[in-house]
């Protein structure tokens, strides 16, 4: 099984946007649940957004909520974050992961974990 592989990161201003991507190859990815964590300096890595196999099964944590968005395109084997009125506190690494399983906010629920893309909000 091929890890995710994150792209999309950079830096940005207060209030831009971005979109991340995962593209996650070498499984039947339409049944997987996919989900997006983050990591800030110095601080442990937290939940953000998943999504189950159904599309309109997502789950976002309260600070993101209204101001990102999780999507999956099965045909392309990816899943977006659509990120928008960034803030500096959004500044992290940011991975994305996959389970054959329901949708879940634990990482411990997810198996496999791409490396990471930068993401760096400036003020």
């Amino acid at each position: 099984q091929v890890r995710p592989v994150e792209s999309g990161g950079g830096l940005v201003q207060a209030g831009d946007s971005m979109r991340l991507s995962c593209a996650a190859s070498g499984r039947l990815f339409s049944t997987y649940a996919m989900g997006w964590f983050r990591q800030a300096p110095g601080k442990e890595r937290e939940f953000v957004a998943a999504i189950g196999e159904i599309p309109r099964d997502t789950d976002y944590e309260d600070s993101v909520k209204g101001r990102f968005t999780i999507s999956r395109d099965n045909a392309k084997n990816t899943v977006y974050l659509q990120m928008n009125s960034l803030k500096p506190e959004d500044t992290a690494v940011y991975y994305c992961a996959d389970q054959p399983r329901e949708i879940g906010r634990q990482q411990w629920q997810y198996d496999y974990w791409g490396q990471g893309t930068e993401v760096t909000v400036s003020s």
